[in-house]
């Protein structure tokens, strides 16, 4: 099943006190132009759903979307490149790491990286950051479509190398994933699928106790 198939607009909001009562969500986040939006678009098979730009840095608010299993799919601000002026790009990044340290309905993190540029300095301070929370990870390597067939396996198995690290100290997967081609939809829903899940027994087994 489709997770993302029928997810909605729910609300955008520009300040923690507006964050909406949700019972479990998962955040997409990446680098400005990594193609956070284009796979956000291919996963639910929506066109518009978030919007693609081709300057970097126009997701300015923190967009929720119901999904079909009653989760909520969160689009969080692109980090990095943004022309924007300081005090804006300093909002957000105050917003992006409140949110990402502090959201109690956060299960799980999808971290976008462009397959061509992986791991920059900016995504492995994102692991880092997010490690504090001690909820899973999983990366996708964006853009595939752009490597040759031998460069995505070589492209996947040195991130995983990279990875090894991080993998010991916090739960983190990664796979590769191309918009254009449509590459890698049912992999992401597996991962996503299983994090609903586990949060769902969680909350059951709470309720039996």
């Amino acid at each position: 099943m489709n997770l993302f198939q029928n997810a909605k607009f729910f609300t955008t909001v520009n300040h923690l006190k507006d964050l909406p009562d949700t019972p479990a969500e998962i955040a997409f986040v990446g680098r400005s132009n990594a193609g956070k939006s284009s796979a956000i678009n291919t996963l639910t098979n929506h066109v518009r759903l978030a919007y693609v730009s081709k300057t970097p840095g126009r997701t300015q608010h923190i967009n929720f979307f119901e999904l079909s299993n009653g989760g909520f799919m969160v689009d969080l601000p692109g980090y990095g490149y943004a022309q924007v002026p300081e005090a804006v790009r300093a909002h957000w990044v105050k917003l992006l790491g409140d949110y990402l340290q502090q959201r109690r309905q956060l299960i799980g993190l999808v971290l976008i990286i462009d397959a061509r540029h992986p791991l920059k300095e900016l995504d492995i301070r994102m692991l880092d950051f997010f490690h504090a929370t001690g909820r899973p990870v999983h990366i996708l390597l964006s853009k595939a479509d752009k490597l040759s067939k031998n460069d995505q396996i070589k492209t996947l198995s040195a991130v995983k190398k990279m990875l090894k690290p991080y993998m010991e100290r916090q739960q983190i997967s990664v796979q590769l994933f191309s918009s254009l081609k449509k590459q890698g939809i049912e992999e992401v829903n597996g991962v996503v699928g299983a994090w609903f899940a586990k949060e769902a027994q969680a909350e059951g087994d709470n309720e039996e106790s």
